[in-house]
């Protein structure tokens, strides 16, 4: 049977919800396909890039509502969508990370996060960093998280199921912060006075 590239990242995202990351080898792939390791690098040239479409895939199945009007709701939803696209699939924090840290793929959040930063009004030469930070804050929650599951699934942790998630919480205080900044931009413009930076 021959495979499309769609087939082998469906088979992969399979694995990597069945068995993890670690466990997501070209090898177990080409087994699960019953085809040769060799001929997945028909498709993609390296495992990264494979794990990057992959990536990608778990953002796109990921929920997609409208976007509010505001500019710091439309980032919390963006945030929040991350994260639950995510949270959907084992391992998926450290894949979709892995990936937009290499520069492979999983960046359609970050651009989101700027667009919506930009048009609130955060000084330019700060959008970026707080879109990375939003992301920063997402990957590494997410990540807690899923470690925290899969090691009580494990029985490697006696700890009990988390009560609720702070995640609400969490990414509140990073948008607080953010809205200083836009506020302090704002009321600086007002003024007439040039910004300190």
């Amino acid at each position: 049977m021959r495979y499309h590239r769609e087939d082998v990242v469906e088979r992969a995202l399979g694995v990597l919800d069945t068995y993890g990351l670690a466990d997501l080898t070209m090898r177990r792939l080409g087994t699960e396909l019953g085809i040769q390791p060799s001929a997945l690098y028909h498709h993609f040239a390296t495992k990264q890039l494979l794990l990057a479409a992959v990536a990608d895939e778990i953002l796109a199945r990921g929920p997609h509502g409208p976007r509010p009007a505001r500019w710091d709701d439309r980032v919390a939803a963006t945030c929040e969508e991350l994260r639950d696209a995510m949270l959907a699939y084992r391992d998926g924090a450290e894949v979709v990370a892995t990936s937009y840290s290499f520069g492979l793929g999983a960046a359609a959040p970050y651009d989101d996060l700027v667009g919506a930063l930009a048009e609130g009004g955060l000084p330019a030469d700060l959008v970026p960093t707080a879109a990375r930070t939003l992301l920063h804050f997402v990957f590494g929650h997410v990540s807690d998280e899923q470690t925290h599951l899969q090691a009580g699934s494990a029985g490697a942790i006696d700890d009990d199921p988390l009560p609720a998630s702070d995640f609400a919480a969490g990414l509140g205080l990073v948008l607080d912060g953010i809205r200083v900044r836009v506020a302090d931009r704002s009321g600086i413009e007002k003024r007439g006075a040039r910004p300190v930076t």
